[in-house]
């Protein structure tokens, strides 16, 4: 006896082909892992957000995620963070050497150390392009450089309105702002989404219009070529400036140390990029300052700057400042 059963696909019926909906910003990249970048990597990580972030070679990849667990690994210890979560921070980071892993990404941040790639401007544009060809048309490209404009560093894409300009500080991995700024070709759409990309990662939204060095940087080097200008005329040492400046204006980190900190050379171009900018001499680099990049102390990272550090880049005190 034929069967007087029907037999229809649930597929029409159920939930199986409704797209499932995208997050905003559940995915971003960033291209070029160094101190700031691996800063971005594992803060936004940490919100929960996938991060890909691309490199030149295996090597650097490598060095991002030591550097990135090492911090953890000191907040784990300061009972900031659990051995679980760091886990699952590590689990959303993914390195690459391929452009293509990019795709999907709803903000692209370039973070490029200007030391490995000379950091001109032809360079960055040429990787804006390289960005542009794998993500969507809604992807927000960024550049983290303070001295470059975005208007002209995007005058070249076919979407340039997408473009916006971001400044996470290096002084501070936790600071808790980001320096935002539209350029001439940013839609108020976009500029809205990274604004929002910044108060999910817990950040405060700095408005900037497009200058080179926006605030941060300009303020900071005229405070040191002074700090510097001070120290040439033996109005007092490197220690004592940076302790007025610390004790007396509560500043965390003083001159002197921040420079180190951030890197000598890094401050330079800087200065050089703001000089030719402006024309105003106190953008000018310090003698003082180019005679150490010239030496190649250039701080932390070579363990000699103003002042001098161990193989930790733990600062070693000298005899008188030991007490």
């Amino acid at each position: 006896m034929a069967s007087d059963t029907i037999y229809e696909a649930i597929e029409e019926f159920g939930l199986i082909k409704k797209e499932k909906s995208k997050t905003l910003f559940s995915k971003i990249g960033i291209v070029g892992c160094g101190i700031v970048g691996q800063n971005i990597a594992r803060v936004a990580s940490f919100y929960g957000i996938e991060v890909v972030f691309i490199e030149i070679n295996e090597d650097k990849i490598r060095e991002a995620y030591r550097n990135i667990e090492k911090v953890l690994d000191q907040r784990i210890e300061h009972w900031g963070l659990t051995a679980g979560e760091k886990r699952a921070i590590l689990s959303r980071i993914k390195g690459s050497l391929d452009y293509n892993d990019l795709a999907g990404c709803d903000f692209v941040v370039e973070a490029i150390r200007a030391v490995d790639r000379g950091g001109k401007l032809k360079e960055r544009k040429a990787i804006f392009k390289k960005i542009e060809q794998v993500v969507d048309e809604d992807c927000i490209i960024a550049t983290n450089s303070t001295t470059i404009v975005i208007t002209e560093l995007s005058s070249e894409l076919k979407h340039k309105e997408r473009c916006v300009s971001i400044h996470f500080l290096i002084s501070s991995s936790e600071a808790k702002m980001v320096e935002v700024v539209k350029g001439l070709y940013t839609t108020d759409e976009a500029y809205a989404k990274v604004c929002k990309f910044v108060q999910m990662i817990n950040r405060k939204v700095i408005p900037v219009e497009e200058s080179a060095g926006l605030i941060a940087v300009r303020m900071f080097v005229v405070m040191l070529n002074e700090a510097c200008e001070m120290l040439m005329e033996g109005v007092s040492s490197i220690e004592n400036i940076d302790e007025t400046m610390r004790v007396g204006f509560g500043m965390r980190i003083s001159p002197f140390e921040m420079a180190d900190k951030m890197g000598l050379d890094k401050i330079v171009r800087w200065m050089d990029n703001i000089y030719n900018e402006f024309g105003d001499v106190r953008y000018k680099p310090s003698p003082y300052i180019k005679r150490l990049v010239r030496a190649k102390q250039l701080g932390e990272v070579t363990g000699r700057g103003f002042y001098d550090y161990d193989e930790n880049g733990i600062r070693i005190k000298s005899v008188d400042q030991k007490c």
